[in-house]
């Protein structure tokens, strides 16, 4: 059993965060579909916060922020963070955005500086 003193909902969220939220009803009910991400939109009087389903749209108002968790950017951006730079075989790990990431900055960074055109 988890201990009653841990309290996750004690955080505090901020408008353009994401987050996982959790449908109560749907879920204490057994329905399906009851988890998903969304961003927070608004925060709002007495702890709750207005959020937008990705990618349904259709808003949430006043969560519940006991049934929300924060999805940090260091998670969304680990594929990246962490990717062997030195190895043809770790192009297969990586997704395809984060290829098109990496393909851009090295060849931003590999490209010479230009020179004012001489008058």
């Amino acid at each position: 059993m988890r201990n009653s003193t841990q309290n996750p909902s004690a955080l505090t969220f901020q408008r353009g965060q994401y987050v996982l939220y959790r449908d109560p009803e749907k879920s204490w009910t057994g329905q399906a579909a009851h988890t998903f991400v969304c961003r927070v939109d608004r925060v709002c009087l007495h702890n709750t916060y207005d959020l937008t389903p990705l990618p349904s749209g259709r808003p949430i108002y006043y969560a519940n922020p006991d049934y929300m968790r924060l999805l940090p950017a260091a998670d969304a951006m680990y594929d990246i963070d962490t990717a062997p730079l030195n190895s043809d075989s770790a192009a297969g790990d990586m997704t395809a955005a984060a290829m098109a990431w990496l393909t851009q900055q090295h060849a931003t960074a590999n490209k010479l500086p230009e020179l004012p055109e001489q008058r």
